[in-house]
Parts: C-alpha cells; sequence; structure tokens
C-alpha cells in the first residue's frame, strides 16, 4: 500500500463544472487495494451543486441529513445510511470541510511534510518517496526510510490512510470544521517522526509545510524513451503532460505510466489525451439517460511510439484516458487490468452543508466498452517488469 500525505487547508467552494467520475472513499477502498498513490478520486467541483443527482436519490438523502439535523443528530451519518440503502455503490457523503480539502488538494496543493509512504507485509511503514525541497527532504529522510512513530504513536501495521493523518495533523486542538470534520494542522506546525535505517533509530522534529504535488514527473530511459508519471490527474497535470512532450523533440518514444493513478478531474485526462491525438472522441457517458460526449483537441504528437503503462490501481479518469488511447489505436497498453471504475458521480448540497455524490451514469471508451466493473485489459500482460517490457515493444513499434 502506498499513499501521501495530502490535503490541506479547507477554502470554498466555488468552481464552476459539472461532470465527475468520483472514486468514493479512496482513501480507505484506495489503500486496501494497494493503490492510494494520490489525492482521493476526480471530482470536477460544481458551483451551488443542489440538482444534478437523480430526484428521488437526492431527496431521500437531503431528507435523512435534514430529519437528523432537527434531531440534534449527524446529518452526515444519516445521508451515508441513506446512501447506503440505495444501493449506490459509488456514492459518498463528504462533511464541508472533507469536500472542501478534498477540492484543494485537487488543485494540487496540500499542507504537509512531503513523504510517501508505503505498507509492507511485515507491518513496517516505508517510505518510498520524499519531496524535493520539502521539510522530510531538508530533514534528511531518505526513500527506503522505515518511518516507526508520529508524534508518540507508533505506525506499524496501520493503514496508510492513518498514517497520512497523522502526518497531516488531522482533529489537533484547533478544533473541528462544519459538521464536526476534523480540521488539519496549518503550515508551520510541528510534528515529530521516528525513524529507522539501517539499523539505526532517530527522531526528527519537523514544521508542516504548503506544498505542491509533484503529480507528474519525467524521466528518460538509458535508451533515450520519455516515461512520463502521471500520479494523479490534478490541476494542471494535462499541461504538464503537454510540456513533457514538447520539451522532448529527440525522445524515441513515450511510456505513460498511469500504474497507481487513482484518477482525477477528468478534464485534465482529456488534456492528456490530445497531447497524443489529433481531435476525436475520448469517451461517451450518459447523465440520467442523455448522452454526451468527451472530445480531444486537434494537433496531439500521432508519429512518436506510446505506450501506456497500467496496473490494478489504474481509476477513473485514468481508466478513461488508457481507454481512449487502446480504442484508437494511438498506444499499447502494457501491464496488468485495471481497477474498473467508469461511473458518473455528481455532488449536491445538503442542508448541512456537506455534500453527497451519488451515481448518475456510467462511461464509455470510443469503441463502445463499459468500464464499470470490468476495467481495461493490458494488450500485453507484465508485472514487476512492466516498464522493461515497455521499452521492448516501443523499440518494435519504432521500427
Amino acid at each position: 500500500m502506498s499513499g501521501r500525505d495530502l490535503f490541506s487547508q479547507p477554502r470554498r467552494i466555488g468552481r464552476g463544472a459539472a461532470l465527475t467520475l468520483v472514486f468514493a472513499s479512496v482513501l480507505a477502498t484506495g489503500a486496501a487495494t494497494g493503490s492510494f498513490d494520490g489525492p482521493r478520486g476526480g471530482t470536477t467541483p460544481v458551483t451551488n451543486p443542489s440538482r444534478s443527482a437523480p430526484a428521488d436519490k437526492e431527496q431521500d438523502v437531503a431528507d435523512a441529513a435534514a430529519e437528523a439535523m432537527a434531531e440534534g443528530k449527524s446529518p452526515v451519518e444519516a445521508a451515508e445510511r441513506a446512501v447506503s440503502r440505495s444501493g449506490d455503490r459509488w456514492g459518498a457523503v463528504y462533511s464541508e470541510g472533507e469536500y472542501e480539502q478534498f477540492e484543494e488538494a485537487l488543485d494540487g496543493e496540500y499542507t504537509g511534510v512531503g513523504l510517501w509512504t508505503r505498507l509492507e507485509r511485515d507491518g513496517r511503514i516505508e517510505v518510498t518517496r520524499v519531496q524535493g525541497g520539502s521539510p522530510a527532504a531538508r530533514a534528511g529522510i531518505r526513500a527506503g526510510d522505515r518511518l516507526v512513530g508520529v508524534d508518540g504513536e507508533k505506525v506499524d501495521g496501520r493503514p496508510v490512510t492513518e498514517v497520512v493523518s497523522l502526518l497531516r495533523g488531522d482533529a489537533i486542538d484547533e478544533g473541528t470544521g462544519n459538521a464536526g470534520a476534523p480540521k488539519s494542522a496549518a503550515a508551520g506546525t510541528k510534528v515529530t517522526l521516528v525513524l529507522e535505517r539501517a539499523g539505526r533509530t532517530w527522531s526528527a522534529t519537523l514544521r508542516r509545510a504548503r506544498l505542491s504535488t509533484e503529480d507528474v514527473t519525467v524521466s528518460r530511459t538509458a535508451g533515450g524513451v520519455g516515461v512520463i508519471t502521471v500520479d494523479a490527474f490534478t490541476k494542471g497535470s494535462g499541461d504538464l503532460v503537454r510540456a513533457a512532450v514538447e520539451q522532448s523533440p529527440d525522445a524515441a518514444g513515450f511510456v505513460l505510466d498511469l500504474r497507481g493513478n487513482s484518477g482525477g478531474l477528468v478534464s485534465e485526462a482529456v488534456t492528456a489525451a490530445s497531447v497524443f491525438l489529433d481531435g476525436g472522441l475520448v469517451a461517451t457517458y450518459d447523465v440520467k439517460g442523455r448522452q454526451r460526449a468527451l472530445h480531444a483537441e486537434p494537433g496531439g504528437d500521432t508519429t512518436r511510439p506510446l505506450v501506456a503503462l497500467v496496473d490494478g490501481g489504474t481509476m477513473s479518469a485514468a481508466e478513461l484516458l488508457t481507454g481512449a488511447l487502446q480504442d484508437r489505436g494511438r498506444a499499447v497498453v502494457v501491464g496488468s487490468r485495471t481497477f474498473g471504475k467508469g461511473s458518473v458521480q455528481m455532488p449536491s448540497r445538503l442542508p448541512d452543508g456537506s455534500v453527497a455524490e451519488l451515481t448518475v451514469g456510467h462511461y464509455r471508451t470510443p469503441s463502445g466498452r463499459g468500464v464499470d466493473g470490468r476495467g481495461i485489459t493490458p494488450d500485453l500482460e507484465a508485472d514487476e517488469d512492466a516498464l522493461q517490457r515497455a521499452e521492448t515493444v516501443l523499440s518494435g513499434l519504432g521500427q
């Protein structure tokens, strides 16, 4: 399992859009599947979300929240029970504070120390990556170090989501946010970590900082292949993919690494598709029975060979992109079957300010394939040697 200390101080909801492909509760489910490598799911926030889900389901959830408020009970818990009764597999309820943190994480910012961690089979928490210039990097923490404790609490065997929560300082003494949502510690607050390396144990006190996520990273193999890794489709990630391609005129080809990508903003996934396609269909989706379509912009790089790397942690908007590149014959897909999250959620505001994400439809790839519950089957199966296999495929495509 892997994760990162994401999410930051709340801000007001105020950006327009409509379509969301949210991987509900990916903080919990993603960790359970070993795929949590980015922000929670993939939502496109809306301004004043109120009438975007089927009326009966939405009304039932809203009524449950209102009744709980009147009785002095938790409206969020009541709404969650109503969503569960509806049978909506991907439905979710967020307190106002949680939803605002969720949106801000999708903007590519968070408050934390800059650590990525993974739960090993023996229960140890291993540092898998340290963000350059972050408090963790300045403290000399390195990938491969073992994280033993956070603020006096042992972390061995704990879900990565809980470790993330400790790193970002949830439920500290600053009180709680709206609807009882825990607040995250502000930038500048201290957190003490206990770490281990090569049998040596030491502690480090860090100050949390306001950081930008590094959801797109670029590298080059010895053979001249450009590797573009996208951990999540946060704001601006599509343009970063475009820049990586445009700034590599001599690259022999590209590997688009979407392994562990838990989704993100659909608009960013479409932008990424536009980098490699010359216009045309990316996906279709239905909202309450009405068919709609997403199209790439013209002018993408369609000449250099491309391989998309995927695995069981490739979800939602990342699957939408993979399906488009595969169906359009633009990329060879290498890896293992993707997760299978292809439903469309819309947010609706509840009486207490919390937000319910309710399923309203499903999307399909350009050839009409449904993804939800099925995932995308790669053209070439590969596991640990996936990147090497991708390079081999690219060498053949370039002949």
